[in-house]
């Protein structure tokens, strides 16, 4: 048997472009697609911190350290510049894989810069 896990994610970056008539997709500063493991045409899923909007497309490169996070296309309805989103890629793994995996979690700051990196999400307490 397989099991989604997440893979990777890009957690509140910010949305800098909102184009609705681009070709669709989310392009994604190519230092910071290098840095999570997110691959050009991925698919991925994006969850708007702002407004709360959920929907999946798939990443395309923006220039590299261009901070840019542009939601293209049909998505550009449920995001606005400005607006905190995360951005997960997941992958299928076998059991065996899945015990010994860890996601890649990329923390930006406002200028969608790498603020600190993990392998792991702390414990939620009560």
């Amino acid at each position: 048997m397989r099991i989604t896990l997440l893979k990777t994610k890009l957690h509140r970056a910010t949305v800098t472009h909102s184009e609705l008539e681009y070709e669709g997709s989310c392009a994604i500063d190519g230092t910071l697609l290098d840095a999570s493991g997110i691959m050009e045409y991925e698919q991925i899923h994006i969850y708007n911190v702002d407004n709360g909007e959920r929907f999946v497309t798939y990443a395309i490169r923006a220039e590299d350290h261009s901070g840019v996070i542009s939601v293209n296309g049909a998505a550009a309805h449920k995001a606005d510049p400005g607006d905190r989103i995360i951005i997960c890629a997941y992958g299928s793994l076998d059991r065996a894989e899945a015990k010994r995996f860890k996601p890649r979690l990329i923390y930006l700051n406002e200028d969608n810069r790498i603020k600190r990196t993990a392998h792991t999400i702390p414990v939620q307490a009560a």
